[in-house]
């Protein structure tokens, strides 16, 4: 499967799932603008590995939380590369514990990041993709959007809206050959999964049919098939990259 020369943002794309899609998406042929909150040196090493396969590739550090951050920053890539084809969003935070001790503050920044960060970038985007009349938006939610999960009430309620803003974008610009769609991944190797302890980890593992956890490459997998030409005829879905997790 290729895709043809274009461009793609990327949001949290110096680390994970973002790099992963980010490499996928340069390895198809597309140029790529990396969006990060503030890992300076995982973003130079991803536009490292971009540039090596080929890619022109940007990196841009912003807040996706701060609506004014996202649209300078997001004029600066369309001055860079002249318009966007791909948005894929994928910046995300969790804080993870049980409704009766979360915080207010806690809440806001998951929802922040993780629901009205997308939000900000397609805002942002709109007008290109009107004006273009095609285009492809990915929003990374999580299995947890579509389950819920004990202990994740603000990361499962931001990922669930994440589920209905996709759905309710891919309505808005469909008359303009723009598709929406989500993936839901599941148990994802990660830096945050390898520091679990090791029981909780066997007994996340166990739950999952395939019996492994997922890579971040068979997340971007599935983001570089709703980016191309093959998934013209697909919006407003949502993606499960869970091994089984979900049925």
């Amino acid at each position: 499967m290729s895709i043809e020369k274009k461009t793609a943002l990327v949001t949290g794309g110096s680390r994970g799932i973002g790099r992963a899609a980010a490499l996928a998406l340069a390895k198809g042929g597309m140029n790529v603008a990396i969006v990060f909150a503030g890992n300076t040196q995982a973003a130079e090493e991803t536009l490292q590995q971009l540039q090596a396969l080929g890619a022109e590739a940007k990196a841009y550090q912003c807040n996706v939380a701060d609506s004014e951050a996202v649209k300078t920053t997001v004029q600066q890539v369309l001055n860079d590369f002249g318009g966007v084809d791909v948005l894929v969003n994928n910046a995300g935070v969790t804080h993870d514990g049980l409704l009766l001790s979360a915080k207010e503050e806690d809440l806001e920044r998951v929802l922040s990041v993780s629901l009205k960060g997308a939000f900000h970038m397609i805002q942002a985007l709109y007008r290109n993709f009107m004006k273009k009349r095609a285009g492809r938006i990915i929003n990374v939610s999580s299995v947890v959007g579509l389950h819920g999960n004990a202990g994740q009430t603000s990361y499962a309620a931001a990922k669930a809206g994440v589920i209905g803003l996709t759905k309710s974008i891919a309505k808005e610009l469909a008359g303009r050959n723009v598709t929406c769609n989500a993936v839901a991944p599941g148990f994802i190797q990660s830096d945050m999964t390898n520091a679990m302890p090791e029981k909780a980890r066997d007994v996340a593992i166990a739950t999952i049919p395939l019996g492994r956890p997922g890579l971040p490459e068979d997340v971007a997998q599935a983001i570089a098939f709703l980016a191309s030409d093959s998934a013209a005829y697909i919006t407003g879905e949502v993606l499960r990259v869970d091994g089984g997790l979900g049925m």
